[in-house]
């Protein structure tokens, strides 16, 4: 079969589109014919080594398709079943084993490529509304890259709250996204600085929660927006990790919480994972929650899917199709 191989970490040229052996369903594993996989920033941390990686070895941790082969001890699918996952490293591939535990059953009417982009933003953005800070109808919340996979999510599942949304984008075509997908409030932070824009929106403080998945340009300036006890939750670095904090910096600023939260920690258990899934699909299928596909590339050409994420040019999801 066909796969992206990194042999040694780099910059996207590193990304090697190759022939490698086809893998086999293991105990408790399901060999998957892939139909699309997720292009997600933390492929970017995986191919430079930010997380510690063994190399040669095929990145992708997201995707869906089909079970073309079951290992031993599986039980709850079958051969043909329609699956999507995250955790299942290897997913650049024309195939993937992954542990039957990290699949979840796409249901009829949910087409292959939106099953592909829910697992992992999706969830993100669940877990971060639903649980790291449970938005109320009367919550103020920001999320940065509002035009993103995880922040056209979040603005949409924070207005079917009812929560009032502020978010930050970096140009004129993502700033009408952010609008159409419910932003009450959109933030040009390339011509302004948000902190001023937003405190001149609504006053000093007044906000409950940041969702920063920006970090280091961010992280500081979303402290000052935080009503006392607020909180900011980091989940990504796309301009880089935050500076060591001082926590002082925290009682400074009206006892403040801070949280670094992963997908992984709120989808540990299984009836948690199926529980996130289901409300996604739910919303999906009834119209309530729109995916945007914003651009799909080739498998072979993950390194150039990697430079336009790089180069804040992706919109919405990416995909990259074996």
């Amino acid at each position: 079969m066909n796969a992206i191989v990194i042999t040694a970490p780099g910059g996207p040229e590193v990304l090697e589109y190759t022939s490698v052996d086809e893998p086999s369903a293991g105990p408790g594993q399901a060999v998957v014919e892939i139909a699309a996989a997720g292009l997600n920033y933390i492929d970017t941390y995986h191919r430079i080594a930010l997380y510690p990686m063994d190399f040669p070895m095929t990145p992708g941790l997201e995707g869906s398709g089909t079970i073309v082969e079951l290992g031993d001890g599986v039980e709850g699918f079958s051969v043909g079943d329609r699956v999507a996952w995250t955790g299942a490293l290897g997913s650049y591939a024309d195939l993937v084993a992954a542990d039957v535990s990290k699949l979840v059953p796409v249901p009829d009417g949910i087409e292959m490529e939106t099953a592909a982009a829910i697992p992992l933003q999706g969830m993100t953005a669940h877990y971060l509304v639903r649980d790291t800070y449970a938005l109320q109808s009367d919550s103020r919340c920001l999320i940065h890259a509002g035009a993103g996979g995880v922040g056209l999510l979040v603005i949409q599942m924070a207005k079917l709250i009812g929560a009032e949304v502020f978010t930050t984008v970096s140009s004129a075509e993502k700033a009408e996204l952010a609008a159409a997908a419910g932003a009450d409030h959109v933030i040009r932070y390339d011509e302004v600085n948000f902190a001023d824009a937003i405190e001149e929106i609504a006053g000093p403080r007044p906000l409950d929660v940041v969702y920063d998945g920006v970090g280091k340009t961010t992280f500081d300036d979303g402290l000052r927006l935080l009503r006392p006890r607020g909180l900011m939750a980091l989940f990504g670095a796309a301009s880089g990790p935050v500076p060591p904090v001082d926590l002082q910096v925290l009682a400074q600023n009206g006892s403040l919480y801070a949280t670094r939260p992963t997908l992984f920690s709120y989808i540990a258990k299984r009836e948690e994972l199926l529980s996130r899934a289901n409300e996604l699909f739910t919303w999906i299928g009834a119209g309530d929650l729109q995916v945007r596909i914003g651009q799909t590339w080739p498998l072979e050409d993950a390194a150039d899917a990697h430079r336009a994420l790089h180069a804040r040019a992706t919109t919405g999801k990416t995909l990259l199709i074996p």
